[in-house]
């Protein structure tokens, strides 16, 4: 008996500091935010109780919703340019040959700089006078006269985003992908060879299948990655023109501190937690029945 509780408390005693640690920086800071939700605060006043008054004004506020929107359509436009183009990037590179290693490592090697820099290296490669991009175009003849892809249409905004970021972190999903279709037992593709598949034929009756669940786990980091988008429309748009490239998080960013309403941004945080969170309990019941 003594023996077992002795266990036990070890056992305490090693799960105390990753506890500590979930508690500080995670249980504490969202109690905090949605006691700061049902206040209305800034930080010049006092913060005074209003109940769920800044939930009512989040579902009825149309700019919130605008930018929820194009949030949206960022997602629907990227993910799947990250997926597939991930899972192709992995089919080149998984093959043994000479150049693989350095094919990957060229590939992988935006993943490991920060979205900031990023963000401002392709800021200066989309501007209109002195960008890289309009002068190839131009020395091309693609186009007559400079483009202006930032700050004027949400659309080309949009699209030199995109770009921008697919650039980024397209190697993570290849990385993932190619660990994924490495995993699968020799056997099985050499059974496959034997049957007369071709390489397609494999890819979609053999690899695809068997690497779903990587894919679903991709969808969702990139999802939930796309859902959180901040750095880079703040850094190459500033939510121009007239906040029509702002995304949710930017729009909880400028009610929370420029407009010094944080228990307003705290809602708005919230609701968006939720959406990413439901979203997150689809996508784990899919990968479930993907497995099953």
């Amino acid at each position: 008996m003594q023996r077992t509780r002795r266990n036990r408390y070890i056992g305490l005693a090693y799960v105390a500091p990753a506890l500590v640690f979930v508690l500080a920086f995670t249980v504490y800071p969202l109690g905090r935010m949605i006691w700061m939700s049902l206040h209305s605060w800034s930080l010049i006043t006092e913060p005074r109780f209003i109940g769920l008054d800044n939930y009512r004004q989040a579902f009825g506020d149309r700019q919130f919703w605008v930018s929820f929107l194009f949030t949206l359509k960022y997602t629907v436009l990227i993910t799947p340019v990250l997926i597939v183009g991930g899972y192709l990037l992995a089919l080149l590179t998984a093959p043994k040959s000479k150049t693989r290693a350095l094919t990957r490592t060229i590939i992988f090697v935006p993943v490991v700089i920060g979205l900031g820099v990023s963000s401002l290296l392709w800021y200066w490669l989309f501007s209109t006078n002195f960008g890289v991009i309009n002068r190839i175009l131009l020395d091309l003849g693609v186009i007559d006269q400079p483009v202006l892809w930032l700050g004027v249409d949400a659309d080309t905004s949009n699209f030199a985003i995109s770009t921008s970021v697919v650039w980024k972190v397209i190697g993570f999903g290849m990385i993932l992908f190619v660990g994924a279709i490495q995993a699968i037992p020799t056997e099985i593709t050499e059974a496959s060879l034997v049957d007369g598949a071709g390489y397609w034929q494999r890819i979609g009756r053999v690899v695809l299948p068997l690497t779903m669940r990587t894919v679903l786990l991709v969808t969702l980091v990139s999802v939930i990655g796309s859902l959180l988008a901040f750095d880079q429309f703040y850094i190459m748009t500033a939510g121009q023109p007239q906040n029509e490239t702002a995304t949710s998080v930017f729009f909880v960013y400028l009610n929370s501190f420029p407009y010094l309403k944080l228990g307003y941004g705290a809602a708005l945080s919230l609701v968006l937690a939720v959406t990413i969170l439901a979203f997150t309990i689809v996508q784990l019941v899919l990968t479930r029945r993907s497995e099953s």
